[in-house]
């Protein structure tokens, strides 16, 4: 497992989607400074131009971008949708110059990870805020992917304990008409051969039975499912 030392210290790629170039140079100069984390920022002008980049694979870690486009006249909703429809999980921190509380929720509950005004920012720490939101993105997608893993593993079992039940039920009705039959042929029968023909039969069938037993009392927490 990585320290956080580590971590911070791990190249850090973003994607700048801003029409200011006042603002986009603010932001490239700062990171340029950042020296806790070495990072290289890339620019982009259009929401077009952005998804290009990401389209051709581009390793960017989180997004910085204003909500709204003057250049493309499309908003940071239609840019999220696009980039869903490229299946990306890039974390997405959107900055305005407008000051929307609405705006601000509705983004929220998209699943982006900040809004920003971009006057409240202050450039000198904004370096270290962006890691600590990123950090946090992370982190709670780790936990959405376990949690997802122990829903899939829990799904598996309730299956299995469903189908041991099944089988369990299965054998069970025919093994009682079984026993019923062994009981009345060993009375009727008195041989010695037909004796030992029924001991060997009673063992197998309790056996049988043994085995039944054992699957039905399986504990299920313990099953080890392989990792598809």
């Amino acid at each position: 497992m990585k320290s956080k030392n580590s971590q911070t210290s791990t190249f850090l790629s973003i994607l700048l989607l801003d029409d200011d170039p006042a603002f986009a140079h603010s932001i490239i100069h700062c990171f340029a400074e950042f020296k806790e984390r070495p990072s290289a920022v890339k620019w982009k002008k259009s929401v077009e131009s952005a998804l290009l980049a990401i389209r051709n694979q581009e390793p960017f870690d989180i997004i910085i971008m204003d909500y709204f486009s003057q250049t493309s006249n499309t908003n940071g909703l239609d840019f999220c949708l696009a980039l869903n429809q490229m299946e990306k999980q890039i974390p997405i921190v959107f900055v305005s110059s407008v000051s929307d509380i609405q705006l601000a929720v509705e983004v929220i509950k998209l699943g982006v990870e900040e809004f920003l005004l971009k006057e409240e920012i202050v450039f000198s720490d904004f370096p270290k805020n962006l890691t600590n939101i990123l950090e946090r993105a992370q982190l709670r997608r780790h936990r959405y992917a376990v949690e997802k893993r122990i829903g899939m593993a829990e799904n598996r079992t309730q299956a299995v304990r469903e189908l041991v039940v099944t089988i369990c039920h299965e054998f069970n009705n025919p093994l009682a008409a079984v026993k019923i039959s062994y009981d009345l042929l060993k009375r009727l029968l008195s041989s010695e051969n037909d004796r030992r023909l029924l001991q060997t039969f009673e063992r197998n069938y309790l056996q049988i039975e043994k085995e039944i037993r054992r699957l039905r009392d399986l504990n299920f927490e313990r099953i080890d499912f392989p990792h598809s």
